[in-house]
């Protein structure tokens, strides 16, 4: 009896002698959800709500013509750029009868296949294609931060206090705008945040499926395999022994990236269709680093574009800037996997005819975020410096972008 009245003191609705119902899906992840990764959701919800924000002020602002009565649909200032191609894969595909230009024609092989997939999946729900793809990034996204956050805090005491300083770093710098559009950017991450924290944790087979996920929507995740792969040759087993048996899960990831490759070469015959296309597209054909620097610095300073791209340009020789400070911290503090990392990122973004797309590109750089993160907890004037200095751009992209200007 006393039994009975325990468990209908703990739920009144269950019938006696009746166990309580299995709790529902959104409660078992709740369940595994700490205090500190809910307050960075909820930093990340405040700052997604900022973004959109500053689309709505864009729609207005600046909307289709010069003497227009009617503001922009909000939906259209997240339609700019790379996102037409991503939306024309996943209706047509590659090889498809897109509207206006071929396939191949049009460079659009220089794309991974992963978001183009998960967009047309998420679209067999969501009709709209545009809230199709700005879901897929609000939920990437919330999967990233807290992997991030989880990062930054391992092996340290104030490891919340170092999660929230990382996610915070990151959804204010200046290209974060990046993540809440329908681009690659926050799928990548949800899928390589865990997969290095999987590594760290010595979850080989896990961080191998992960990195092969986020290689099917960046070559990037081939340089997080490398990463992963350094770290697994620096890590030991209780014995004392590298655990050679599960090495050959270091390969699995350059699986989807042969795959596409195949699939390219199924439909052009040629095997290097992918770079190819980004030849055509952007001017990636190789150049020495020393030429690459010399083309972007030109073309930032030199008047050879209109200030609006010149301004770009400078932004990009300021993004590789950083990259290189970081990769010399990552050296000189013997952090080889990261700096493995961070090294092939430089490598292909700084042997192009100029550099493009890098701002985007840092928001992959999770050792930033963790290094900030940690100099900041060591140095208060380092947030201040970075949110009254740095941060101010987040919003001067983020208007660029949505209002329909380059900005990376």
């Amino acid at each position: 009896m006393t039994a009975t009245l325990r468990v209908a003191e703990r739920n009144p609705l269950s019938p006696p002698g009746k166990k309580p119902p299995v709790a529902p899906v959104r409660q078992r992840l709740l369940d595994r959800l700490t205090p500190a990764d809910l307050q960075v959701l909820r930093l990340y919800l405040f700052t997604r709500l900022g973004l959109w924000l500053v689309a709505y002020c864009t729609s207005w602002l600046s909307p289709a013509g010069s003497d227009a009565k009617t503001p922009a649909r909000w939906l259209s200032r997240w339609e700019q750029w790379d996102w037409a191609h991503y939306q024309h894969i996943a209706e047509y595909g590659y090889f498809g009868p897109v509207p206006g230009a071929e396939g191949a024609a049009d460079n659009l092989v220089a794309f991974f296949p992963g978001f183009p997939l998960t967009l047309g999946a998420v679209h067999t729900v969501i009709p709209d294609w545009t809230v199709a793809g700005l879901l897929i990034s609000l939920v990437s996204g919330a999967v990233a931060v807290v992997a991030l956050a989880r990062i930054a805090g391992l092996g340290r005491p104030d490891s919340a206090l170092a999660g929230q300083r990382a996610t915070g770093f990151m959804l204010l710098s200046p290209a974060a705008v990046f993540l809440a559009v329908g681009y690659t950017e926050s799928l990548f991450l949800a899928f390589a945040l865990p997969a290095w924290l999987a590594a760290k944790n010595r979850r080989w087979p896990l961080a191998a499926l992960l990195t092969a996920a986020a290689t099917t929507t960046r070559i990037s995740g081939l340089f997080l395999a490398a990463a992963i792969t350094v770290e697994f040759l620096l890590a030991h087993d209780r014995g004392g022994q590298r655990r050679l048996r599960s090495l050959f899960w270091c390969a699995v990831p350059v699986l989807p990236a042969a795959a596409h490759t195949a699939y390219l070469y199924a439909h052009t015959g040629d095997w290097m269709a992918w770079k190819h296309a980004q030849e055509r597209g952007w001017n990636r054909n190789f150049r020495t680093p020393a030429e690459a620097f010399r083309n972007t610095w030109h073309n930032a300073f030199d008047h050879l574009q209109t200030t609006g791209y010149a301004w770009e340009f400078q932004l990009e020789l300021a993004a590789m800037a950083t990259g290189l400070l970081l990769l010399a911290w990552l050296l000189y503090r013997r952090r080889w996997p990261e700096a493995v990392y961070i090294a092939l990122n430089l490598w292909a973004l700084g042997t192009s005819y100029w550099y493009l797309s890098i701002p985007r590109a840092t928001l992959l750089w999770w050792p930033l975020w963790t290094g900030l993160a940690h100099w900041s907890l060591r140095r208060g004037w380092v947030q201040e410096a970075y949110v009254g200095a740095v941060a101010p751009l987040t919003v001067v992209l983020a208007v660029t972008f949505t209002s329909g200007h380059w900005s990376g």
